[in-house]
C-alpha cells in the first residue's frame, strides 16, 4: 500500500469521525468512533478466521443460518476455536456489515445511504457490543474483554435528540466505515494500526489539557523505545505504569524483531479501556498483554510478575499522591529513607519503575525539568540513586511545547542497573532542535536521530552533550540540572570600544556641520535657528 493510500484510509476515518462530532467534545466522540472501528474490525477478523475454518466445506460464514443443515455443530465448533484463538465470537447475523445493511434498509444500492429506507438497529447494536464481552466469560481472555464497550451509549442525547436521530447517526457513520477496506487480510501490513494511531493523536491535539491523559507524541514515544531497545533483537517483556491509550507501549515493539509480552497500568478507565482496544487492534493476541487498571502507585498490578526488560512511561507531571507513612516499608520505597513528597509524584514513579526493572533492562521517562534539580527529599533520592546504585545512565533535555496540554519544557531519564558505562553520566541539551508548526513544536526524525546517535555512543559534541563524573555531580550536590553539565552559553562578539569613540567623534562633527548650514539657511530666510 502506498504512503498516499495509507494518507487516504486516515482521512476517510477523520472525516467519518468529524460527522460524529456535533455538540461533542473530542474526548467524548473519539470513544464511539474508536468503538466502530474496532467493532468493524473485530467483525472483520471474525469472519475471516470462520472463512478459513470452513473452507474445505464450502460455505461462508455470513451465509449460516438456521435454514442451514446443521448450522448450530458449525458455529458451536467455530465458536471453540474462535475464543481459543481469537479470545471472542461473533454470530453471523452480528457481523459489521451484517448490522451495517439492516440500518440502511437492506438497500440493494450498496454505495447510497438512504435516510428514507432507515431500519432502526440501536437496541440490535447494543445488544451485539454486549454480548461480544459476554462470549468471553469464563474464558481466559474475560479480562480483556470486560466492558470493553462501556463508554459506547447509543442512547446518549449528544448522538441526537430523539432515538430516531441517533439512529440515523449512527446508521450512516457504520455505512460510511463499510465501505472502507481495512487491507485484513494482508498481515504484512498494519495499516489499520497506523490509521487507529493516527486518530488517537488527531484526538490529543484537540483535547487540550485532557490529552496528556492518554497520549505521549509519537516523536517522544519514538525517543524512549529507541533508548530502551538499544542493542537489543528481542524482548522478553516490556511495562508501562502509566500506560495511557498503550501507543507508547506498541511503539516499542516497532523497534525489536519481537516483544513476548506487554503489561501496563493505567488509572482512567476510559483510557484503559481504549489501552485494550489498541492492543488487539494492532494484532497483540489476548494471552500476550495484560493491562490494569488501578491508581499504579497506591496500587501497583503486576508485582507478581515483575522484572520487566524495558520501562517506559511518560506519567503524569509532578501530580498528587497519597505518600502514605505505610509506603516507607514498602519494597517499592523502603531502601531510599524518604518518600517522594505528597505534591509531587514524579519520583514515586521512578522508584516504583526501578522495583520493576530487570538486572538487565533499561527504563526511560519523562519528567518535568523540576525533577533534576528541586530539593528536598527528591534531592535525597536522586542522590541515593546515584552516589548508592549508580543507576542513572543518562539525562536528555527535549523542547519545550512538544507535549500536548502543557508548554513546559522536559527530559528524560535514563536508569540501568547494570550500565555499560558506570564511571559517568551522559547529558543532552536538545532543547533547542525542533521545528515549529502552527502553535506545537516539532522533533523530526533528524532532531530524533541525533538524539539517539548521541545515546548509543555517548558522543560528546560542544553545547549539545557532556559526560559528567560521578564527582563532578557530587559535587553539584547531585543537581542534574543540565545547563550545569553542558555549556551552552554563546559568547556576545566582542566590543572595539576605540572603534566606537572614533565613530562617536566622527558623528559630532557631522551633526555640528550640518547645524552650521541649518544656521545659515535661517538667517537667509530671516527666522530663529530651531536649537
Amino acid at each position: 500500500m502506498s504512503e498516499d493510500q495509507k494518507k487516504l484510509l486516515k482521512d476517510q476515518l477523520w472525516n467519518i469521525a468529524n460527522d460524529l462530532r456535533g455538540q461533542m467534545n473530542a474526548d467524548e466522540f473519539r470513544d464511539y468512533i474508536l468503538g466502530f472501528i474496532f467493532y468493524k474490525h473485530l467483525s472483520e477478523k471474525m469472519e475471516m478466521f470462520a472463512n478459513g475454518i470452513l473452507k474445505q466445506d464450502k460455505i461462508k460464514f455470513r451465509n449460516i443460518n438456521p435454514k442451514l443443515a446443521n448450522s448450530q455443530e458449525y458455529l458451536n465448533a467455530i465458536q471453540e476455536e474462535a475464543l481459543e484463538k481469537l479470545g471472542y465470537f461473533l454470530k453471523p447475523e452480528e457481523l459489521f456489515t451484517e448490522v451495517c445493511k439492516r440500518g440502511n434498509g437492506n438497500n440493494s444500492e450498496e454505495y447510497k445511504f438512504d435516510v428514507s429506507k432507515t431500519n432502526f438497529i440501536l437496541e440490535d447494536l447494543q445488544k451485539i457490543l454486549t454480548n461480544i464481552q459476554l462470549s468471553t466469560m469464563g474464558t481466559d481472555s474475560e479480562d480483556d474483554f470486560d466492558n470493553l464497550f462501556e463508554d459506547m451509549d447509543l442512547n446518549s442525547t449528544k448522538l441526537g435528540k430523539t432515538p430516531e436521530q441517533r439512529n440515523e447517526l449512527i446508521a450512516k457513520v457504520l455505512f460510511r466505515l463499510d465501505k472502507i477496506d481495512f487491507k485484513l487480510e494482508n498481515t504484512e501490513l498494519d495499516v489499520l494500526g497506523d490509521a487507529y494511531e493516527y486518530l488517537i493523536g488527531q484526538f490529543a491535539s484537540g483535547a487540550g489539557k485532557k490529552a496528556g491523559e492518554f497520549y505521549t507524541p509519537q516523536e517522544v514515544s519514538k525517543i524512549l523505545a529507541k533508548i530502551v531497545t538499544t542493542g537489543k533483537q528481542k524482548l522478553k517483556s516490556v511495562y508501562d505504569p502509566t500506560c495511557g491509550s498503550g501507543s507508547l507501549l506498541l511503539r516499542v515493539v516497532k523497534e525489536v524483531k519481537e516483544v513476548n509480552n506487554f503489561y501496563g497500568q493505567e488509572r482512567n478507565r476510559t483510557t484503559y479501556n481504549l489501552a485494550r482496544m489498541n492492543m488487539i487492534l494492532h494484532g497483540v493476541h489476548y494471552r500476550k498483554f495484560d493491562i490494569k487498571q488501578e491508581d499504579t502507585l497506591e496500587h501497583p498490578q503486576h508485582l507478581a510478575v515483575l522484572p520487566f526488560e524495558a520501562i517506559v512511561a511518560n506519567p503524569p507531571f509532578s501530580a498528587q499522591w497519597s505518600a502514605n507513612p505505610l509506603f516507607t516499608s514498602d519494597d517499592r520505597f523502603s531502601q531510599y529513607g524518604k518518600l517522594a513528597p505528597e505534591s509531587k509524584a514524579d519520583f514515586a514513579f521512578v522508584c516504583h519503575m526501578i522495583h520493576h526493572l530487570a538486572e538487565n533492562g533499561t527504563m526511560a521517562i519523562v519528567l518535568p525539568h523540576g525533577a533534576l534539580f528541586r530539593g528536598g527529599a527528591e534531592q535525597h533520592i536522586r542522590k541515593y540513586l546515584i552516589e548508592s546504585r549508580n543507576y542513572l545512565d543518562a539525562v536528555i533535555g527535549l523542547p519545550a511545547n512538544i507535549f500536548y496540554g502543557t508548554s513546559i519544557p522536559t527530559c528524560i531519564m535514563v536508569f540501568k542497573k547494570c550500565r555499560e558505562n558506570p564511571n559517568d553520566v551522559l547529558f543532552i541539551d536538545a532543547s533547542n532542535d525542533f521545528e515549529k508548526v502552527k502553535t506545537q513544536n516539532i522533533l523530526r526524525d533528524e532532531h530524533i536521530d541525533k538524539i539517539i546517535t548521541h545515546y548509543r555512543n555517548r558522543t560528546e559534541t560542544e553545547k549539545y552533550s557532556k559526560k559528567a563524573s560521578l564527582t563532578e555531580i557530587a559535587t553539584n550536590d547531585f543537581n542534574l540540572n543540565i545547563p550545569r553539565y553542558v555549556d551552552t552559553f554563546e559568547a556576545e562578539e566582542s566590543i572595539d570600544i576605540d572603534a566606537i569613540a572614533t565613530e562617536l567623534k566622527a558623528l559630532d562633527n557631522d551633526i555640528k556641520s550640518t547645524d552650521n548650514v541649518i544656521a545659515g539657511f535661517c538667517k537667509e530666510l530671516g527666522i530663529e535657528t530651531p536649537f
